[in-house]
């Protein structure tokens, strides 16, 4: 059974694309404080400790499923919130124009993202099903983990967002699609 190092380790692996996600945010966010880096935190590291526990509780009846379809959802997911924040950038004239996001500020792209970045993380859930680790303890660790490199993400992209101007949110989006291109790749090759 794993021990809280290889849990924080795999906690650590698995949130890296939730951090690539959350310093795109914290680049293109013209007013993010400490407690909005700490929501979206919050927001990846939940989706990211309930996929494992959803993957462990399903197991086996869905290991054929997610091993098929996973890399496809994730692509097509976070290609679509890539491609908002693409178009938006462009839009946008330096007048916020371009930030109009249907369903609030942004919580619908922020749901979106967080699912996506997290899918993976189902598929680990089946595995950890066959190693016999205790659940709950390795979503709080991968949980805490992406919480804390979420948060750290929004605000160091908060400190490179103004040197990038609107050209954050198009980099940001192209950083979405290439993080959907590489679990699609990963997947393909194998």
């Amino acid at each position: 059974m794993p021990g809280i190092l290889t849990l924080g380790a795999l906690g650590a692996t698995l949130s890296v694309d939730a951090f690539a996600a959350a310093l795109g945010r914290g680049a293109t966010e013209r007013r993010t404080g400490l407690p909005d880096a700490i929501k979206v935190g919050i927001v990846f590291g939940f989706f990211e400790a309930l996929t494992p526990a959803l993957g462990w509780l399903l197991g086996f009846m869905l290991n054929d499923w997610i091993a098929e379809y996973d890399h496809w959802v994730a692509f097509g997911l976070l290609f679509a919130v890539g491609a908002y924040m693409v178009r938006e950038a462009w839009r946008d004239d330096g007048t916020g124009a371009g930030e109009a996001m249907p369903g609030g500020n942004g919580v619908l792209r922020l749901a979106v993202t967080a699912i996506a970045t997290s899918i993976d993380a189902a598929a680990v859930g089946v595995t950890l099903a066959l190693m016999n680790v205790d659940i709950w303890i390795a979503c709080l660790v991968i949980g805490g983990t992406t919480t804390l490199m979420a948060t750290v993400g929004v605000m160091l992209g908060k400190h490179i967002g103004p040197y990038l101007g609107r050209y954050a949110g198009i980099i940001g989006g192209f950083v979405l699609i290439g993080i959907g291109a590489s679990i699609l790749a990963q997947h393909l090759s194998v």
